[in-house]
């Protein structure tokens, strides 16, 4: 048996220097923290809703002008899809007007920028060294 369990790892160096090598340190660092949602709801849900509602129309060209698909459950699922675009257009209109938006990254960017340097002063002048 030695015989043959040398004649193995004769022929597969790497396994035997991977079985003898030392086990990693376990982990002990902490997770990441969770990021912060940034997510941007009224622009997205403006957004959404527009397409939605001008995928309702297109949907809604066939039957209306050219006699296809002119069957009654066919054009209420093109009002059903209007009325959904709408309420997600009306949702990021409202979202958006009544400012409800929280400060982030992305929002809001130049207000805080002109909060955080309410004294302006000019830059320094660049000076050209002659070589």
């Amino acid at each position: 048996q030695a015989i043959l369990a040398q004649a193995v790892l004769s022929q597969a160096p790497d396994i035997a220097r991977a079985e003898s090598a030392p086990a990693p340190p376990a982990c002990d660092t902490p997770p990441p923290p969770a990021m912060p949602c940034e997510c941007q709801w009224g622009i997205s849900s403006l957004f959404l809703g527009a397409f939605v509602v001008l995928a309702a129309g297109v949907f809604t060209f066939f039957p209306a002008f050219l006699g296809l698909f002119d069957w009654p459950w066919y054009i209420s699922l093109c009002w059903l899809w209007f009325f959904i675009g709408l309420f997600f257009l009306a949702v990021g209109c409202i979202y958006e007007v009544m400012g409800c938006q929280p400060g982030g990254r992305w929002h809001n960017a130049k207000a805080r920028e002109a909060e955080e340097e309410e004294t302006a002063s000019a830059p320094a002048p660049y000076i050209m060294i002659d070589a």
